[in-house]
């Protein structure tokens, strides 16, 4: 499996970015896919995930992030969005996205999941 994070940069406070999660290899009926964040000194934190299913999929998301960010996903493109909207100073970190089989979503640290993209850095200015 492979992850090829991309889409950070450099926002003002209020704006928006969209990360893309392209993603190869996953062969599960059910897995998950993950944003999770790490700003400076601070641990790994779970910022998003989609559980994917043949049943339908599933949305979950930090407290911080609920009514601001949107996790989505293009079959097609075998690609996964991070759309954030909203962005505070505090969203400041790198960026990762991450996979697992599914059902259960790991929040936490993401020790969890087996594969991980190669981060994206976002800085949000004041």
């Amino acid at each position: 499996v492979q992850l090829q994070a991309s889409g950070g940069g450099l926002v003002q406070a209020g704006g928006s970015l969209r990360l893309s999660c392209a993603a190869s290899g996953r062969t599960f009926s059910s897995y998950v896919m993950g944003w999770f964040r790490q700003a400076p000194g601070r641990e790994r934190e779970f910022v998003a995930a989609r559980v994917i299913s043949w049943s339908g999929d599933s949305t979950f998301y930090a407290d911080s992030v609920k009514d601001r960010f949107t996790i989505s996903r293009d079959n097609a493109k075998n690609t996964v969005y991070l759309q954030m909207n909203n962005l505070k100073p505090e969203d400041t970190a790198v960026y990762y996205c991450a996979t697992k089989p599914g059902p259960t979503v790991a929040r936490g640290t993401g020790s969890g999941y087996d594969y991980w993209g190669q981060g994206t850095l976002v800085t949000v200015s004041s």
